[in-house]
Parts: structure tokens; sequence; C-alpha cells
């Protein structure tokens, strides 16, 4: 579990990290580098879910060794899919990652959503329903890892 208090927020404590895979976590289905090593420093603090449609059937090889729950959507309806995993898990002690129209849900119901833009693009829609935008998925997962920085962003 990680606890991080906000001032002028509230106090969150957070017990899993819910991802997209392409265009969050990999491109063109590769694992961007950096991305395994942070996802076991986080297996100690979170319990880590990853939910893809994976366009490049890659999804289950790259991460073969990552200490993460994968599931794999079906074409139809992944954003609801997406926000009822959430939703299962508990939005409250959820932070979701993604960039993707079909991760929009996630990111606005999870504790806390952080999108992030890489070489896909990051759709206006997940903007629109996130907290955070980082530039760099190891960035993203630094800041689960380095909960002072989250403080330091979204406090009043």
């Amino acid at each position: 579990m990680i606890e991080i208090v906000i001032p002028g927020y509230e106090t969150l404590q957070l017990k899993h990290l819910v991802l997209d895979h392409n265009g969050t976590l990999a491109c063109d289905g590769i694992l961007i580098e950096g991305v395994k090593e942070r996802l076991q420093k986080l297996a100690d603090l979170l319990e880590i879910h990853i939910l893809t449609a994976d366009t490049f059937g890659k999804a289950r090889a790259q991460l073969r060794d990552a200490p993460c729950k994968l599931s794999i959507l079906t074409d139809q309806n992944q954003d609801i899919g997406k926000i009822q995993y959430v939703r299962k898990l508990g939005p409250n002690q959820t932070v979701s990652i993604g960039n993707g129209r079909n991760d929009r849900y996630m990111l606005k119901h999870a504790a806390i959503g952080i999108a992030v833009m890489l070489a896909e693009g990051l759709s206006t829609e997940a903007l629109k329903n996130s907290d955070i935008v980082c530039t760099d998925i190891c960035d993203a997962l630094d800041l689960l890892l380095n909960p002072l920085r989250l403080t330091a962003t979204l406090r009043s």
C-alpha cells in the first residue's frame, strides 16, 4: 500500500495500480525501456493490473516476467470493461494510468488518474479525465515510487 497525504485534498491509501498496455507501457507492443524494472519495485507496494486489447498480440510475451495480472479485453466496450474492473478493485484505492479514449472512465474514477502522452499520443478525453499528465511512462511510475512528488503536484 502507498499512503499519500495531499494537503487541501485528502489522504489516499492506494492498493491497486491499473495500467493500459499499448501506448502507455508499450510502443507498437514492445515494453518501453525501464518499465519492467519499475513494475518490479511497485509490486512490493501495489497490486498491479494491466488491461489491454493487445492490438499487436505481444502483451503476454512482453509481460511474461512482470509481477502483474494481465487481462486481455474484447474489442467491444473496452472503456466500460476498464471502469468495471476499477470499480471491482475499489476506485478509492486505485491509481490508473492510460492514454486512450478507452481509458477515460478509469482515469476519471480512480483515486488518481495519470495520463501519459507517448508516441501513440493522448486522447483529449483521457486528458480531460486525468489528474496528472506525464510525457514519459517511467516518470509516471516514478511518481508512485516517490509519492511526495504526487503531494507536490496535487495539493491545493
